[in-house]
């Protein structure tokens, strides 16, 4: 079974400040999050190895933006820090006040 059949998936933007290492203007840019939450229960047809699969996975987001154009000087800039977020089961970091900037993306 494909691991993709665990979860269910949505696109969420989230607004981060970025600073542009060129012009050194801090805006903010929306960025294009993949949200990968993990189904209630497992889909039918499952064997004993998917079982265990199932039970180890987690809900995580995946940002989908690479790069940003700057506002001011249209420089190209790289999104560095942290791609993939893990979202535990506390609604504190996987709610809808959840920021991924201070997950280092800054």
């Amino acid at each position: 079974m494909d691991e993709r059949n665990f979860y269910e998936e949505t696109q969420e933007t989230k607004n981060l400040t970025l600073m542009c290492p060129s012009c050194r203007r801090e805006d903010s840019y929306p960025i294009r999050w993949l949200v990968r939450t993990k189904k209630k229960e497992l889909p039918r047809g499952a064997n004993e190895e998917d079982r265990k699969r199932f039970a180890n996975a987690r809900s995580y987001m995946v940002r989908v933006d690479e790069l940003v154009a700057c506002r001011k000087c249209r420089k190209r800039f790289e999104l560095t820090g942290q791609s993939v977020v893990l979202i535990s089961g506390a609604p504190a970091a996987g709610g809808a006040d959840f920021d991924p900037e201070t997950f280092g993306n800054r």
